[in-house]
């Protein structure tokens, strides 16, 4: 009996192959067209995944592993997982396949439907890199009216004992949340981003890449990923040892010019099996344990880890595949032009789509408070902003971006995920960034044509979708204070709001 061991792009993890028999069991990667362009992923994205599988690849067959790997450009490779599963299939007799439980619901899908397509055993084993397991999230969110990401997290903090005083928090908060919003000073110090050479495979890659995807939306070079567990790992060091000191209270800021400011931009290694979630969780909580940092930098960090990240793919697979198709909010704009092009007078939009355009990578208050938020005021289609997210970012995976889009991002699930709309004016981005000092328009300005369209946008949004939000009680003081707002100054509102909305495809 012959064994093939399936292992996706997002599954570069030594601890899936635990209990393989090297002798009759076939370790299987393929490059497939289909998941390359299933939406006109960044170029960077697709270099880093093939990269890193290639690399990941050549270290099991160093080791002793039986290797498949089909290439990209092999001229017998059929574009989608099932075709190279049937290939295999013939070329090493399978009688088995053994399989990860992957990270996006069609995949799953896919996988279930190989038992009777090719009468042979599948077994989709779960997939222990997470902390919590579809199972269990389902039983925790079993018959509670709200789920709510705070509580969740405090049962991750008991299960892993991380930052735990036996069974109360390190300091006696759970969330140190107020200490981690300050705006950026004028005096920072931000560390350069680790680099990584490209080496021979790497070039490889980036030459493919040009070719076939040089039409995508994105920058390819210059390309500094790690593309090895090792190098990840030295990512992770850098940022604990650099970043993670003034993580806590400048997690929230931006600054032109500055995409990774303190942030760990180690999302696109978790998120592709180069580094575990326990041990970049184990790795903050030591170094605060040492005195290196405090603890509302060790804790922002290992709540990101291990309460948001495990809790939107706990919500990911309680709710597929309805989940996909919310829109509470009725949202039915197109995405603007500016989204691709950059090209808009609005610095702070501007200033984060370059970013995502030369980095595939923003850092979270970007892609939330000012991409998320204009898409959310704009009433633009989730599933628009939802291909969005998923093409640009390195780090987007469906069982991530989803949640974070739909729930966080456009409050389309109705507040599954979130408590209230996050919903901003001008105010807040002029608070936490620079962005507002050089924009062509003001930032105080609350109508008219050199008002900040945040201003006028955020206060249409809340008349627009008065009837879905006016009874949600985070919402209350707000809609109060609506409701004392003059009727003509609402008027002016809605039209300055509609005159800017109606001409965004041609900023």
């Amino acid at each position: 009996m012959t064994t093939l061991r399936l292992i996706l792009g997002d599954q570069l993890t030594h601890s899936l192959l635990q209990g393989i028999d090297k002798q009759r069991e076939v370790i299987f990667l393929c490059e497939v067209w289909e998941e390359a362009t299933y939406v006109k992923h960044h170029p960077k994205k697709i270099a880093l995944i093939l990269s890193a599988m290639r690399h990941f690849a050549a270290e099991l067959s160093q080791t002793g592993y039986q290797v498949d790997y089909v290439h990209l450009d092999n001229p017998e490779n059929s574009g989608n997982f099932t075709g190279e599963i049937a290939r295999a299939i013939t070329r090493h007799k399978i009688t088995r396949i053994v399989c990860t439980f992957p990270g996006e619901y069609r995949v799953l899908q896919m996988m279930r439907q190989w038992q009777q397509r090719f009468g042979i055993t599948i077994e989709i084993r779960p997939d222990h890199r997470f902390i919590s397991s579809v199972d269990e999230f389902s039983s925790w969110a079993n018959n509670k009216k709200q789920l709510r990401m705070e509580f969740f997290y405090r049962q991750m903090r008991r299960k892993t004992g991380l930052l735990m005083q036996g069974d109360e928090p390190e300091g006696g908060q759970w969330n140190y949340d107020a200490e981690n919003r300050k705006p950026p000073a004028s005096n920072l110090s931000i560390p350069k981003p680790f680099t990584c050479l490209p080496d021979e495979i790497t070039q490889d890659v980036l030459n493919l890449v040009t070719q076939r995807f040089g039409h995508h939306f994105g920058d390819l070079e210059p390309f500094n990923f790690a593309v090895t567990r090792a190098d990840a790992l030295s990512v992770l060091q850098q940022f604990i040892q650099e970043r993670l000191p003034f993580f806590g209270e400048y997690q929230d800021a931006m600054l032109t010019g500055e995409p990774w400011m303190y942030h760990a931009h180690i999302g696109f290694y978790l998120n592709c099996g180069f580094l575990l979630p326990l041990e970049c969780a184990a790795a903050a909580e030591q170094a605060y344990q040492q005195g290196k940092v405090p603890l509302n930098a060790a804790e922002g960090f290992i709540r990101q880890i291990i309460g948001w990240r495990e809790f939107v793919r706990g919500i990911y697979w309680l709710k597929m595949p309805e989940y996909k198709s919310q829109n509470y909010l009725q949202a039915s704009r197109k995405l603007p032009i500016l989204y691709w092009s950059g090209q808009t007078k609005m610095n702070c939009l501007k200033q984060c789509v370059k970013d995502t355009k030369e980095h595939a990578y923003a850092h979270h208050i970007q892609r939330l408070m000012v991409l998320g938020n204009f898409a959310l005021l704009a009433g633009i289609h989730p599933d628009e902003v939802n291909e969005w997210y998923l093409s640009v970012y390195a780090d987007a995976y469906e069982w991530v971006e989803l949640p974070n889009v739909t729930g966080m991002v456009m409050f389309a699930d109705g507040g599954l995920l979130a408590s209230k709309p996050y919903a901003a004016s001008g105010a807040y981005i002029n608070k936490m960034s620079d962005y507002c000092q050089s924009c062509s328009y003001k930032v105080k300005e609350k109508t008219g044509s050199d008002a900040c369209p945040f201003n006028y946008l955020y206060w249409d949004f809340l008349i627009r979708n008065k009837a879905q939000l006016k009874h949600n009680p985070r919402m209350a003081m707000i809609y109060n204070t609506l409701s004392k707002m003059p009727e003509a100054q609402q008027q002016t509102i809605v039209n300055d709001a509609r005159r800017f909305l109606d001409e965004l495809g041609s900023k």
